[in-house]
């Protein structure tokens, strides 16, 4: 089982890349926006199954938040070019910014004992959703050619952007707060 469920991550990863070059025709933002779905309920079942089955594995554990990441990216900076946005780029590159500075800190963390300073909290799951969520917006805006849900999109990013931004902080304080 925990194989099928690591197959599921690793599909988020292909399907990224995939759902990136779908964005540079027009014919296929439909398709992109359905092949985005499909990504996300990979993620809630690897996640389900995992926990159901007593699955969990170092690799998933991993390999999952890794995947959401480059999911998010790919989808970002795919759509930055795709709208022409500077501001898509911008912000998708303060995002990768924040997951390597998070990375950065929880290895530091893993090295020094203090894993617990950057044990995923609920607000970052929020953050992925949001995330997730600003993106899907900005694929029904390109599926049906409508700009006034792009432009929500364009809002969302910004709180997401903003939540991002701030459960990195709150990282970085936990991580250098004294023992």
């Amino acid at each position: 089982m925990a194989n099928f469920i690591n197959l599921l991550t690793f599909s988020r990863i292909f399907l990224a890349a995939v759902i990136f070059l779908l964005l540079m025709s027009s014919d296929s933002y439909a398709m992109a926006l359905i092949l985005f779905f499909v990504a996300g309920i990979t993620d809630y079942f690897d996640g389900y199954l995992a926990r159901k089955h007593n699955a969990v594995s170092k690799l998933g554990e991993i390999l999952d938040p890794i995947a959401d990441k480059i999911l998010i990216l790919f989808l970002l900076f795919a759509l930055a070019i795709n709208l022409s946005s500077y501001s898509i780029g911008f912000i998708g590159a303060l995002i990768i910014t924040r997951e390597i500075w998070v990375g950065a800190l929880r290895d530091m963390n893993a090295r020094d004992g203090r894993s617990d300073a950057t044990k995923v909290t609920f607000l970052a799951k929020i953050k992925t959703t949001i995330q997730l969520f600003t993106i899907s917006i900005y694929l029904l805006g390109l599926a049906i050619n409508n700009m006034l849900i792009i432009v929500m999109g364009d809002i969302f990013l910004f709180i997401s952007l903003f939540i991002t931004l701030y459960t990195g902080f709150l990282y970085t304080l936990s991580s250098f707060k004294p023992r």
